[in-house]
């Protein structure tokens, strides 16, 4: 069972996706709350595996109460569900630690499939905040890829200057946006292409090679 919570400041949507979400068989409902402080609050009383989230609320909003989540409870995924998708509202979630973003457009199946990925340590997006990411990527200009060492893929070089600038596993998921089983599995497949040990190791030959 993957355990929910479910936080919106409009009681209507409140109480509707409680009860939806109460009709999924692999899901319990563990709390409901009207603002990013009740979501901590409830959180301190009764863990959950993933957060759904709204932005904008009272007293402290969906962004804060995503960092703060993100922070103390390390095991449980934020999935935002909100009415905005300008690149302001999705950048500040996603750096926040949000792990996925759907609108209130989403229906139950949606909701549920990302439900499932964040508790699998998935990222999740709906086809419009999707479309916009794409657009903001389509706008970094493209630099011609170097040669790496000893057989190195692009993201495993990628994954070892996250280490080198002291970043955890947790971090470093958030960070490019794949799941911290991802991360371990470029960490490993680096280490033995790169012959080192540890963390310390692997962070020296990053700067070494200009990772």
């Amino acid at each position: 069972m993957i355990a929910v919570a479910v936080v919106d400041d409009q009681q209507l949507i409140r109480e509707g996706l409680a009860a939806l979400l109460g009709l999924l068989d692999d899901v319990e409902v563990v709390g409901t709350a009207a603002d990013g402080q009740e979501a901590l609050d409830l959180l301190a009383a009764r863990p959950a595996d993933v957060v759904l989230m709204d932005l904008r609320m009272p007293v402290l909003d969906g962004v804060e109460a995503t960092r703060r989540i993100t922070r103390d409870h390390p095991g449980t995924a934020v999935v935002v569900l909100t009415t905005y998708t300008d690149d302001e509202s999705i950048v500040r979630a996603l750096k926040a630690g949000a792990r996925g973003y759907l609108t209130k457009d989403a229906g139950r199946a949606e909701i549920a499939a990302a439900l499932r990925s964040a508790a699998a340590g998935q990222s999740t997006f709906d086809a419009k905040v999707s479309g916009r990411l794409v657009a903001a990527l389509d706008e970094l200009p493209l630099r011609r890829p170097a040669v790496l060492p000893d057989g190195l893929t692009a993201r495993e070089a990628e994954v070892l200057g996250l280490i080198a600038r002291g970043l955890s596993n947790q971090e470093i998921a958030r960070t490019l946006f794949i799941g911290e089983a991802t991360v371990k599995t470029h960490i490993n497949n680096a280490f033995a292409k790169i012959d080192v040990r540890n963390r310390v190791e692997a962070a020296r030959y990053a700067g070494e090679h200009g990772l």
